[in-house]
């Protein structure tokens, strides 16, 4: 192209260097289009909700239909109990995070194609990451989409800190769809009210946290947290997504009021 028929920022793009900081901040200048601000994003639990079988799961996805003619909803869904027993095999036969990656996202596919399958009369598509172009039709037409939260870094899994397990996963994938996408709400459904001091299943004494901010929570240091802590770290760099929602799925009516914009669990915030 011509040079005139740049930009200044086009230009500088073309000749400079993408490793120059003052020319990436350079690239802040205009906000960042939401293609997506009326969806919710939603993440189930795999361990904490599928995982519990039809006690747990046909409850919820009552609320989610009675939901469509109000909210549109893109679900993702966790891997649970058997992505973990996929990675301790995998570990066992010297498998690298990339692979255990793959077998998490097989998981989390299998929980996303079952609750397709138990929506399918409702006319609620499985979409994969190749489909996700279609996402405005679908929400259009049918007010939801189901897909897999495992995010597809597969090989480019980049390796944690410590041990081998893949740090992000289904918690990081949902969150960047709706960071990405720039969703009106992240909700994710567990199996408890939102964020505890410690583990509330193994801590009679924990203490429920109902807002908090991510440097606030940084700082606690807590053994156990809610969420990956690779969405938090995405939190800090945000465009869109500056806040999570926690709450318990096994509650009824707490998904409705979180789609309704009400304070129910933890709100964590940048």
């Amino acid at each position: 192209m011509q040079d005139q028929l740049l930009t200044y920022l086009g230009e500088a793009l073309v000749h400079g260097s993408l490793t120059d900081e003052v020319l990436l901040a350079e690239t802040e200048t205009h906000p960042v289009l939401p293609i997506l601000p009326n969806a919710n994003v939603i993440k189930i639990g795999g361990q904490s909700l599928i995982d519990r079988g039809r006690a747990a799961v046909f409850p919820l996805l009552d609320e989610l239909v009675g939901n469509l003619a109000h909210h549109q909803m893109i679900i993702g869904t966790g891997a649970g109990t058997r992505a973990r027993h996929a990675y301790s095999v995998g570990l066992d036969l010297g498998m690298p995070t990339g692979v255990l990656s793959i077998l998490g996202t097989f998981v989390s596919m299998q929980n996303a194609r079952m609750l397709h399958y138990l929506l399918a009369k409702h006319g609620i598509p499985f979409v994969e990451p190749v489909q996700f172009p279609q996402l405005p039709f679908y929400l259009e037409e049918r007010r939801a989409v189901i897909f897999f939260g495992m995010p597809p870094y597969v090989f480019w899994q980049p390796n944690p800190a410590v041990g081998r397990i893949p740090p992000n996963r289904t918690d990081t994938g949902t969150y960047l769809v709706s960071e990405v996408f720039g969703a009106r709400s992240m909700i994710y459904v567990k199996d408890e009210d939102g964020l505890y001091t410690a583990d509330p299943k193994k801590d009679p004494k924990a203490k429920f946290i109902p807002h908090i901010t991510v440097e606030e929570l940084e700082a606690l240091d807590l053994a156990d947290v809610v969420v990956e802590h690779s969405v938090l770290a995405l939190m800090k760099h945000a465009q869109h997504r500056r806040s999570i929602q926690v709450i318990n799925g096994l509650k009824p009516g707490t998904l409705s009021l979180a789609l309704n914009g009400e304070h129910v669990g933890t709100i964590i915030t940048v």
